[in-house]
C-alpha cells in the first residue's frame, strides 16, 4: 500500500455537520477500498487564491491515508461528482526511509571520499553558470 494525502476544499455555504459528513463519507470509502486512515486534519475556513465559481473562500480538510493505488480511481470519481467539493487534490507521499548505516556507526566514521559528489558523472564545466543578483546589470536599476 502507498501513502497518499488528500486535500479537500469544500464550499463555504455548506453547514459544519454536512462538511463532517462529507469527510466521514470520504474516509469510509477509503477504508472500504482496503485503505487505512493515518490522520484527518481540518484546516478550517481559508481564503482561496482565486475565485472558484462565485466563492472566495472554502473549508479545507487534509486526509492522510494508505491505500492500494486502484482505490484512488473510485475516490477521485466520487469527489468529482460531489457538488459541495470545490476542489480536491490527491498526491502520493513518500515515506521517510530509515538509514542504511550499520548500527553503531556515526558521522565521524564516514570518509569524505565515500560520499557522493552530487554531480552524478557530470563535470563542473558542463554545469550551467548561475549569476548572482549582485552581478546582474538589472540589480542597480531595480534598487534606484
Amino acid at each position: 500500500m502507498r501513502r497518499y494525502e488528500l486535500m479537500l476544499v469544500i464550499s463555504p455555504e455548506v453547514a459544519d455537520d454536512k462538511i463532517q459528513g462529507i469527510v466521514d463519507r470520504t474516509t469510509r470509502q477509503i477504508v472500504t477500498a482496503g485503505g487505512q486512515i493515518v490522520k484527518v486534519a481540518p484546516w478550517g475556513r481559508r481564503r482561496l487564491a482565486y475565485p472558484i465559481g462565485r466563492h472566495r473562500d472554502g473549508s479545507y480538510h487534509i486526509i492522510l491515508f494508505e491505500a492500494p493505488s486502484d482505490a484512488i480511481v473510485g475516490l477521485e470519481h466520487t469527489l468529482l461528482i460531489t457538488e459541495e467539493v470545490l476542489r480536491h487534490l490527491t498526491t502520493r507521499v513518500e515515506r521517510p526511509t530509515r538509514s542504511t548505516r550499520p548500527e553503531g556507526m556515526d558521522d565521524d566514521d564516514i570518509d569524505d571520499d565515500e560520499l557522493p559528489s552530487g554531480l552524478d558523472g557530470e563535470d563542473e564545466a558542463d554545469l550551467p553558470e548561475f549569476i548572482d543578483e549582485s552581478e546582474s546589470e538589472a540589480a542597480p536599476a531595480a534598487i534606484d
